[in-house]
């Protein structure tokens, strides 16, 4: 996976390749990029950014494979699938030690991230009765009719850096379970898990050439894009690169489901327990430095409830601690890159301008022996309206920002005003309350009491609105819709010399 490798001058770091045909390769990749240990802010490595012709070879050899797999049973499929689940499982820990050293998020989150990616593996191994079709025995006179999915052929994923192992699992496993050869290219700034993820797949027993890795930038990104022999296109990032992946992939004939940005907001009513919203929030906020587009970034207080939840909320902020996510003592490391450090500062910093108030303010957050880490302690910001930038802008950072409404009819129609549609939230003790909130708001994903409302594997993920460019959601049965397309069978058999009943009138049921 990673290989030492010596420039001239310089000292030693690893070299990390992309994974055609079942090996690593450095393919014909020149051109390199940087990848950083966010705790410590130094490079760890150089990553090769693959060129059209290293997209070229992967298509090649996944096309050779998808004419054998695509004919595999679904019975021996399956059953890669469950020896892949297996492996993923005992490797969790190697994964999500990956995840911390090039992301930075702590070692439990990154160890639920692979959890949830093994769920949708689960799901997967499904395929047999996923994939079931149906049948209409004498839908007229001697004819019956049935129907079932076939695989679409090569298949790419494109894939950010928030969630390294879990995005790419809400793709690959249900991709190549249907039949589909599968090519990923993961984010540069964390891709060292997708290599490991590569070999798992071989030693599952999966042929070489179903699952690639080509690693690489905007240059790759356009080649998979534009290749024709690519049938389908999976993506996960912002709602600006979601728009510009579906443009330009349907314009090349391609199916493309493109799920873009968030501005997830949470509702905190009067009748709630503001202690437990509290301490939901914080986690909400905080978690993974707020690098989820499942983070709650807005809360909504309701009427005499606000202080109390600016209290309570600041107070948690202030006690989270913020470290080395390979410490074991901290709650939330560093952020991924030194650009998105001074981006979330800059961010904070036009809240007091704009008339709101910081209340807790992580931008001078210093860790002890990890100075030089790209470091944003949580930040709460009371008094936020919807025409500051710390509203409008997409911060993906530990910022939390407090906006006060009187009503819930208020807090409602906020939320359907915003462009994004990702995921929401109520905290209430009102029954009545939550269920008018769950219909009335044009949100994908919907959580009562539960700040992060992500579905379970066998539920598809995705918003609406800016959230999602396109229609179809990730895992669960749209992913297996996405990944397959239907057929239809209608026939006869007819009685040696039977009269055939030819007619050139449109044919109807008899």
């Amino acid at each position: 996976m990673l290989d030492f490798v010596e420039a001239k001058g310089e000292t030693a770091r690893m070299r990390i390749e992309h994974w055609i045909e079942g090996e690593r390769t450095p393919g014909r990749s020149s051109r390199v990029a940087p990848v950083f240990n966010p705790a410590t802010g130094q490079q760890s490595a150089e990553l090769l950014l693959a060129e059209p012709e290293d997209v070229a070879d992967a298509v090649r050899s996944a096309q050779q494979a998808f004419v054998g797999w695509s004919e595999t049973s679904v019975s021996r499929r399956a059953k890669v699938l469950f020896a892949f689940r297996e492996l993923v499982s005992a490797s969790a820990e190697e994964l999500a030690h990956l995840v911390v050293a090039e992301h930075g998020k702590v070692f439990s989150d990154a160890l639920g991230e692979v959890q949830r990616g093994l769920e949708v593996i689960e799901f997967a191994c499904g395929i047999p009765t996923l994939l079931k079709g149906d049948y209409s025995d004498q839908v007229s006179a001697g004819v019956d009719t049935y129907s079932f999915r076939e695989p679409l052929g090569v298949v790419a994923g494109i894939t950010p850096f928030n969630f390294p192992v879990m995005v790419p699992m809400w793709m690959h496993p249900v991709a190549i379970a249907c039949g589909n050869s599968f090519i990923l290219k993961p984010s540069e700034r964390d891709p060292s898990a997708s290599l490991l993820v590569a070999e798992l797949w071989q030693r599952a027993g999966l042929p070489d050439g179903v699952f690639s890795v080509v690693n690489g930038d905007k240059v790759t990104v356009d080649a998979l894009l534009d290749h024709p022999s690519i049938a389908a296109v999976s993506f996960v990032g912002s709602t600006p690169i979601a728009r510009y992946v579906h443009e330009r992939g349907t314009r090349a004939g391609k199916r493309v489901q493109a799920l873009g940005g968030a501005k997830n907001h949470a509702v905190v009513l009067p009748d709630a327990d503001v202690e437990f919203a509290a301490e939901h929030l914080s986690a909400a906020a905080f978690g993974s430095a707020g690098e989820r587009c499942m983070a709650i970034s807005v809360a909504v207080a309701v009427g005499p409830v606000a202080d109390e939840v600016v209290r309570a909320v600041s107070t948690r902020a202030g006690a989270v601690k913020v470290g080395d996510g390979r410490d074991a003592s901290s709650d939330m490391g560093p952020v991924v890159s030194r650009a998105a450090q001074q981006r979330i500062v800059d961010l904070i910093a036009t809240a007091p301008e704009q008339g709101a108030s910081v209340v807790v303010d992580g931008r001078d957050l210093v860790v002890a022996g990890r100075e030089e880490g790209f470091f944003v302690g949580p930040t709460v910001i009371d008094g936020v309206t919807t025409d500051m930038d710390a509203y409008q802008e997409e911060i993906f950072g530990p910022v939390l920002s407090v906006v006060r409404v009187e009503t819930v009819e208020e807090a409602l129609a906020l939320i359907n005003s915003n462009p994004y549609g990702n995921g929401t939230a109520i905290f209430t003790s009102s029954g009545e309350a939550a269920r008018r909130f769950a219909r009335g708001v044009d949100v994908g994903m919907i959580g009562i009491n539960v700040p992060v409302p992500v579905p379970m594997a066998f539920y598809s993920f995705g918003g609406w609105k800016d959230s999602l460019v396109g229609d179809k959601h990730v895992h669960g049965m749209e992913g297996v819709s996405f990944y397959t397309r239907a057929k239809v069978v209608t026939s006869r058999w007819p009685a040696p010399k039977a009269a055939s009943g030819a007619s050139f009138a449109f044919p109807t049921s008899d």
